[in-house]
């Protein structure tokens, strides 16, 4: 839901977004975007189509390269495969102005390998222990083959501003215990009724409701001024590949 209403929200502020879904085999960000696209990663692994024939675009011009669903086989990819994958993305990154990757939870090769790759990283988080515990595992691992990489966290599916500080603040003080350093705060989304409508319209919120607190929220978070930053002096799926060896 971030990963989509962020793309969206980005391509309305000018800039050529694609979005891959890397939550491999269990991809849904085709269907946040009401859209169907007709390949998938998993087709680019297997070289039926190139990056290019798997773009299916979607709101606001967003370009989007399906996860696939249903997949088992993508969820854990080899480094032969992911190499054949990053090589395939590498030839449309220049054709885009911000790539944006979404990847579900969990600490897979392919995760890994973007992590050390790339500037920027959004952690989205909620206030349950269980899933602060996941954020904070998954950004110790980011500093540990990133040390420059720059981080902010997300609060999502908050009730409200008390709780979603109340989760910043437990994590901030696990890293600054643990790993002397945070991540920066930039936000968090309310859980309301507004998204809940927009995942049934398979509409993003910030076009479905753009009034509502919930876009309101995205739409600064959108904002974050290292996204605008972020490209890498060195093309990012090079730094991938580079990272799987």
């Amino acid at each position: 839901m971030v990963a989509t209403n962020l793309a969206v929200s980005r391509a309305r502020m000018g800039e050529k977004v694609c979005l891959v879904d890397f939550d491999a085999g269990l991809a849904n960000a085709h269907l946040l975007l009401g859209i169907a696209p007709r390949h998938d990663i998993g087709d680019l692994i297997a070289g039926r189509v190139s990056a290019m024939e798997a773009l299916t675009k979607g709101p606001e011009g967003v370009q989007l390269i399906s996860g696939g669903v249903g997949r088992t086989a993508l969820a854990n990819p080899t480094r032969r495969e992911l190499d054949k994958l990053y090589r395939s993305l590498r030839k449309i990154e220049d054709e885009f102005d911000l790539t944006i990757i979404d990847h579900g939870a969990g600490l897979g090769y392919a995760t890994v390998t973007h992590l050390a790759a790339t500037s920027t990283l959004i952690l989205v988080t909620n206030p349950e222990v269980t899933a602060l515990s996941d954020a904070y595992a998954l950004y110790k691992q980011a500093h540990a083959v990133n040390p420059e990489i720059r981080v902010g966290l997300v609060v999502n599916r908050a009730r409200d501003r008390e709780t979603a500080e109340g989760a910043r603040e437990r994590f901030e003080a696990v890293a600054m215990r643990f790993l002397s350093h945070s991540p920066e705060f930039i936000g968090w989304i309310p859980q309301e009724d507004a998204i809940y409508r927009s995942v049934q319209a398979r509409t993003p919120v910030c076009i479905g409701s753009p009034g509502s607190e919930s876009a309101r929220a995205l739409t600064r978070i959108a904002e974050w001024d290292p996204i605008s930053h972020a490209r890498t002096p060195r093309p990012f799926y090079e730094r991938a590949r580079r990272a799987l060896r």
